[in-house]
This record gives structure tokens, sequence and C-alpha cells, in this order.
């Protein structure tokens, strides 16, 4: 007859304070902002109305395209 022993349950060793946690960031995705045509023409007139205060030549498409970008951050 063979003898058996009873095994000790392993436990996990405790944790003794925040510095052993692990702890998962999320990471956060953000939607770049896209302004509508309207937001946009409205810049655009701003800075059209500013430009033409100041005496500046320009174009209609370049104070979009500025609007574009001052509207979207960029």
């Amino acid at each position: 007859m063979m003898k058996t022993t009873k095994s000790k349950p392993v436990s996990k060793p405790k944790k003794t304070s925040d510095e052993t946690k692990t702890v998962k960031k999320k990471k956060t995705v953000t939607a770049k902002y896209v302004p509508t045509e309207d937001e946009i023409r409205e810049k655009a007139r701003e800075i059209y109305y500013e430009r033409i205060a100041r005496g500046e030549h320009g174009t209609a498409e370049a104070d979009w395209k500025e609007a574009e970008e001052l509207l979207k951050g960029s």
C-alpha cells in the first residue's frame, strides 16, 4: 500500500502597495472635428473682410482654405 500526502494549496503572493498593482490604460481615440460647409463659409467671410480692411490682396479659395485649416485646428 502506498502512502499519500496531502498537498497544500498554492496561494498567490499578496500585494502590499499600490506600486505593485498593474494598471492598464485604455487608448483614447478622438474623432477629428469636421466643420460644416456653413461654418467654413462664415469663417472665410470673416477672413475676407479682415483681409480687405487691411488692404491685402487674396482669393476666395485662399480664404476658404485658411478657414478650413483654422476650424480643423491644423
